[in-house]
């Protein structure tokens, strides 16, 4: 869908959803599955998609698998939700992508921080400028960490395209400075989910991801709905109803986050809860964790 840079940046102010990438017994994408995903989502009020988000499996998936993920949810989605498709990995590849994604009709593209271990801001910076100014779409930023600093996102946030930060990095007083130094021209998103959205909303965030909508869109909108309205109490209400379920998304450094959504979304019969490598399906032990989180919150017997 067409739409300007101001009227996306106020779409975005809301629960960006990461969907997964289902796959089969046999480790193939999942096609039908991905589409009821997306119809999934899409009923339970999301409007906004980032296919080939982390939640997504990005970095499993092949070139041409992210690629096709891409035209395959812009395709399901069919204008009811704003499509923002990852890219990344070296700048050829992501300019590459970022040109499928248009070609394709994406509404934007969300560029993946550079996994390189050697990163210097005139790099970062000279990075992100090629693939913004590869691609008519609006581009939001994916940072994960504190090696992507003040001068990198103020510089960058100068490009007329750039619309938005999915900010990462679970600190606060930092992101609260960052936030006040490149203002407020782009969306600031809390890129770390419920687990941590009514702390980044109190320091400017005006959106968060989520790939617990996988499983439950309703919490994610009241959280979200609290939060619009500064009832802080509310959302620490709901944030204790799912902190048990996103503790467990973030054992093993992290290494859970995608594996509990998958397994969750196994148990409701929404997919196989099949996970390539280098993540693995849960334990006997977690998974029983994840079945008693789905009846405490009414969605299993």
């Amino acid at each position: 869908m067409d739409m300007t840079f101001d009227a996306l940046k106020q779409k975005m102010k809301t629960i960006n959803a990461i969907n997964i990438t289902p796959f089969d017994d046999q480790g193939r994408i999942d096609w039908n599955d991905l589409r009821n995903n997306i119809d999934y989502l899409i009923r339970g009020g999301i409007s906004m998609i980032y296919p080939c988000g982390n939640t997504g499996e990005f970095y499993s998936l092949t070139l041409q698998e992210a690629m096709e993920v891409t035209r395959k949810v812009v395709e399901y989605a069919s204008g009811r939700a704003t499509i923002i498709a990852g890219i990344g990995y070296d700048v050829q590849t992501a300019c590459e992508m970022a040109k499928h994604a248009e070609a394709v009709g994406a509404d934007g593209v969300m560029i993946h921080q550079p996994i390189n271990p050697y990163m210097l801001n005139g790099g970062l910076l000279a990075y992100y400028q090629k693939i913004v100014r590869s691609t008519r779409l609006p581009v939001t930023l994916y940072v994960k960490s504190e090696q992507v600093g003040l001068d990198v996102l103020r510089e960058i946030s100068r490009e007329p395209n750039v619309v938005g930060v999915k900010y990462a990095v679970n600190n606060l007083p930092l992101f609260a400075k960052t936030v006040k130094t490149v203002g407020n021209d782009i969306v600031w998103i809390c890129g770390t989910a419920e687990m941590w959205a009514p702390f980044f909303f109190a320091a400017g965030a005006e959106g968060f991801t989520s790939g617990m909508v996988n499983v439950d869109t309703g919490r994610s909108f009241a959280m979200l709905a609290a939060l619009k309205a500064n009832r802080y109490a509310e959302a620490m209400d709901i944030w204790e109803d799912l902190r048990q379920f996103e503790e467990l998304r973030e054992k093993n450094s992290n290494g859970n986050n995608v594996s509990v959504v998958k397994e969750a979304m196994r148990q409701l019969g929404m997919c196989s809860g099949k996970v390539r490598p280098p993540i693995t399906e849960l334990q006997p032990n977690e998974k029983e964790m994840v079945r008693q989180v789905l009846v405490k919150w009414g969605l299993l017997q």
